[in-house]
C-alpha cells in the first residue's frame, strides 16, 4: 500500500550538488511551516529553525556543498527530549523539501559548532539567549543533478515477534 507521502518518504535521497539560485521565499516558507509541525516531546516544542540565506553568514558555517539555503536547527539545552524534537524537525524539514522538489541534507556538525566560541557568537548575534544545542543543519537548494537511487534494505531491518 502506498499514498503520496509514502512515496515520498521512499524517494528522498540526500542531495549534494546544489544549483546557485535562491529557493523561492513560497518554498522556504512550505519547509519552514512543516518544520515547525514535527511532534515534540510533551508538545513543548523545544526546537528553533533559524534560516541563513546571505553568503557571509554561509561562509562561517559548516562547508554546505554550495547549497542557498541553511536551516540551523538548535534544540533548548534544558528540555527533556532537545535532541529528539529537533531530529524531528529536521526529518519534517527534508520531506517538506523532497515533497517541493527540492533537495536537502543533514550536515550533521552543529552539535560542535554551536559549542564552540565562534558558534557562540552567531547565536548571540542573532539574539538567541540561553543554553541551545546545535542539531544539525538542513541545507536546501535545486539539485544540480538526479539523486542516485535508493539502496536496497538490509533484511533484517525490521523484526517481527
Amino acid at each position: 500500500m502506498t499514498n503520496e507521502t509514502i512515496q515520498t518518504i521512499r524517494s528522498r535521497r540526500s542531495c549534494r550538488a546544489y544549483k546557485p539560485e535562491q529557493i523561492t521565499n513560497e518554498e522556504l516558507e512550505a519547509v519552514l511551516g512543516a518544520g515547525t509541525y514535527a511532534a515534540s516531546a510533551m508538545g513543548k516544542q523545544s526546537a528553533k529553525i533559524v534560516v541563513v540565506q546571505d553568503a557571509a553568514t554561509r561562509e562561517k558555517l559548516s562547508p554546505m556543498y554550495g547549497a542557498p539555503t541553511i536551516l540551523v536547527v538548535l534544540a533548548d539545552a534544558n528540555a527533556k527530549c532537545a535532541v529528539q524534537d529537533g531530529s524531528l524537525v529536521m526529518g519534517n524539514l527534508m520531506l517538506a523539501a523532497a515533497s517541493l522538489g527540492l533537495g536537502s541534507c543533514w550536515i550533521n556538525r552543529a552539535k560542535e559548532e554551536f559549542e564552540s566560541e565562534e558558534g557562540k557568537a552567531l547565536l548571540k548575534k542573532w539574539g538567541i539567549e540561553g543554553e541551545w544545542i546545535g542539531v544539525g543543519h538542513c541545507i536546501l537548494g535545486y539539485p544540480a543533478g538526479d539523486p542516485q537511487p535508493a539502496a536496497p534494505r538490509k533484511s533484517d531491518y525490521i523484526l517481527k515477534v
